[in-house]
């Protein structure tokens, strides 16, 4: 078995004995890899308190070859997610996005790219940005990340640029925008309006971009919508967080 390190960011905990646990972590340099923590339930544990829910921690774990769980030997805490003591709609904004990373990514495939927006995501939550936008920007650049991102330039069916309206087809099971012509006969297929396809490229395309500038009150239900819909057909089922956030856009909306 070989030694391995790497920045990591614990997103699911399950308990295995009375003193162990299995921990599932995102890391910068591995992926997404399943882990058993021994002795991390007992009161002195040997991880120092450091595998909590969305912690990021720097670790080491041997690698098995095989399918069985890496076992995990040290693991330092580096940030703490803190978001979690004073603010529910954080705590599940905080929530979704492990879950989404166990849900799109796959064991020992890397991303770290992907690792980065996550980290800054969590980081921006703690910090008591928007939940909705700063859930809404991470969507947008892990779909785009991991190749799922739908096309919003050109018809997702034919190629044919799309001209620009005021709403635009927009179909779910060919992944994009559609041309009038390939509208014709779809089914599950909404109307967009063009502020959201523009509110999307532009977060798509920009790496630092504020989300309270490009993500308007006017555009935000509208995109939670969409991404909600376009998330739950990618993966084939809901996310279980999901309904919290359409709960927060449905109170975000009520305040404006």
């Amino acid at each position: 078995m070989a030694s391995e390190k790497s920045q990591a960011i614990i997103i699911r905990l399950v308990e295995f004995s009375e003193s162990s646990c299995v921990v599932t972590m995102f890391t910068r340099d591995f992926g997404k890899i399943g882990a058993l923590a021994k002795g991390a339930r007992r009161p002195k544990s040997p991880f120092e308190s450091a595998l909590d829910l969305l912690a990021l921690c720097r670790i080491v774990f041997l690698h098995k070859s095989s399918d069985a769980l890496d076992l995990l030997t040290e693991a330092k805490l580096e940030r703490r997610f803190r978001a979690a003591t004073g603010s529910l709609p954080h705590l599940y904004a905080g929530y979704y996005v492990a879950e989404l990373i166990n849900e799109l990514t796959h064991t020992g495939d890397p991303h770290p790219e992907l690792f980065d927006v996550a980290n800054q995501t969590i980081h921006a939550l703690d910090a008591m940005a928007s939940p909705l936008r700063t859930i809404s920007n991470f969507e947008i650049k892990a779909l785009q990340l991991l190749g799922h991102f739908p096309s919003l330039r050109s018809c997702s069916s034919c190629g044919v640029d799309i001209e620009k309206a005021k709403r635009v087809p927009f179909g779910q099971l060919s992944g994009g925008v559609l041309c009038p012509g390939c509208r014709v006969g779809r089914t599950k297929v909404i109307g967009i309006s063009s502020e959201v396809l523009e509110t999307m490229i532009t977060l798509s395309e920009t790496a630092t971009a504020d989300v309270n500038d490009v993500i308007s009150p006017r555009v935000l239900g509208e995109l939670r919508g969409l991404l909600n819909n376009y998330i739950a057909h990618l993966l084939g089922k809901r996310p279980r967080l999901h309904k919290f956030m359409s709960q927060m856009a449905t109170a975000d909306a009520a305040k404006t």
